[in-house]
């Protein structure tokens, strides 16, 4: 069999690739019309001569000599610099032939499309940043209260130490994720990556996936390629891992693996990977009674529970309610398109008053529903009919209307399943949980009293 007919139809039909092919003895046995065109002469006066006379400095000797490729090196023939590489033809263990290729018939175009490459990368890579960017700061956290903004100083303290793990604490809605946040972007990790993990968002036969990753056909339906998980993807930065009191005493296990090892080992696979990441776990439930319920494990608590934060609710915090009322408008009316200047005193005596069950977030919710009810009516200033479900409150001096027990019982009863689904920012079932009845009869009560949801 001709050597050359082996390999010519790799490039015979590729316009890009510059490739000659020579025997053991440097005869030319077949050329690329690409390289024919880069030589300026035809196929006669190439193939069957000596490579010497086509090109006199060509390196395929040195390969037929060593046996071993060369690849990568600059090749200039008739002004065209070329990137090119020679590989020796191997049967039965020795050298038959060379083969010398380019894929790039010049230089500039090789340059062209790594420049091409290199921007798509950057592009990739500011898509990447932009999802895993932590998007908070410690001046995002709105305070005045004395107790707060001592736990703003010791967190800051915290961000400079970028190997202790943190656990934040605190009821739903009072700002844990925002000193999660703020604690990445203030140490030494912030120009890497910021990962949020919501523990109790993900299906447990899908977190460990989404943690540590998998190899190509780890399970049925596995990428091709396989995936890195969410540790790797936050090598040298933070991974945020919320609502951790839901995860199961399983992946427990595995993330105490984790924590001791500093490396991860994806799903399939068959080696660890090291990893350098600053762990902050957040929850809103108690862990040390999901211990004694045995629920979560005391040894993982403890390697969790190196630093400690404890966010305080809203109604530990009243000095806060005036600052935070004022820093929603401010940043609500640019997004909502609104103009509201103020809120009346006796409306910020009302939310003062108010116990904020839903914190700060639930404050936020209601700021905007009621700043779009101003707009409604071209108001610019929020008065206590903006507050729907808290408006009997402000007609408090008027003489309280006699009524029966089952209306009485009845208008609380509303009033309830509304604060509820307001708290809850109407899902549906996390307000039949906070009122402890199934999600049917909240359904029935919903359209008894003709609740808008």
């Amino acid at each position: 069999m001709n050597i050359g007919s082996v390999l010519e139809g790799l490039f015979t039909q590729n316009q890009f690739m510059a490739a000659i092919i020579v025997d053991n003895k440097g005869i030319v046995l077949s050329v690329s019309e690409t390289y024919l065109q880069v030589l300026n002469l035809t196929k006669e006066e190439v193939v069957g001569k000596p490579i010497k006379e086509v090109t006199p400095h060509t390196r395929v000797f040195t390969i037929l000599a060593t046996g071993k490729a060369m690849v990568g090196y600059n090749w200039k023939v008739n002004g065209h610099n070329m990137i090119a590489s020679t590989i020796p033809i191997i049967k039965d263990g020795e050298t038959v032939g060379a083969f010398a290729y380019s894929v790039f018939p010049d230089i500039w175009d090789a340059k062209n499309l790594v420049e091409n490459l290199l921007s798509e990368l950057n592009m990739y890579r500011d898509e990447v940043d932009s999802l895993y960017t932590a998007k908070y700061t410690f001046d995002d956290i709105v305070s005045r209260d004395k107790g707060m903004e001592m736990l703003k100083s010791f967190a800051r303290q915290i961000a400079n130490h970028p190997f202790t793990t943190v656990l934040i604490t605190g009821e739903s809605g009072t700002g844990k994720d925002l000193f999660a946040n703020a604690i990445h972007n203030a140490s030494p990790r912030s120009r890497f990556p910021f990962l949020r993990i919501n523990c109790a968002a993900i299906p447990e036969n899908l977190l460990e996936a989404e943690l540590f990753g998998y190899e190509e056909g780890a399970y049925t339906g596995a990428k091709k390629g396989g995936k890195p998980g969410k540790f790797e993807l936050a090598h040298g930065g933070t991974i945020f891992l919320d609502e951790i009191g839901e995860m199961s005493l399983s992946m427990q296990s595995k993330l105490l693996i984790v924590l001791q090892e500093q490396e991860i080992e994806r799903l399939g696979g068959s080696f660890p990977i090291k990893i350098n990441v600053r762990v902050i776990a957040a929850t809103n439930r108690s862990l040390e009674q999901l211990i004694q319920e045995k629920k979560f494990r005391e040894d993982l608590y403890y390697r969790l529970n190196v630093v400690r934060l404890e966010v305080p609710p809203l109604r530990q915090r009243k000095q806060d309610i005036p600052v935070l009322i004022r820093h929603f408008i401010d940043k609500l009316n640019p997004r909502l398109r609104t103009m509201i200047a103020n809120i009346s005193p006796k409306s910020l005596k009302l939310l003062e008053q108010y116990h904020w069950p839903g914190n700060v977030r639930e404050m936020e919710n209601m700021l905007e529903r009621a700043i779009i009810m101003a707009d409604m009516e071209n108001g610019r200033s929020l008065d206590c009919r903006h507050f729907k479900f808290l408006q009997n409150r402000c007609s408090s001096e008027a003489p309280l209307e006699l009524q029966s027990l089952k209306v009485a019982s009845q208008k609380f009863e509303e009033e309830l399943i509304a604060r509820a689904l307001e708290t809850s920012n109407f899902n549906l079932a996390k307000a039949a949980e906070q009122l402890e009845i199934d999600l049917s009869t909240l359904y029935k009560k919903i359209k008894k009293y003709g609740i808008e949801t």
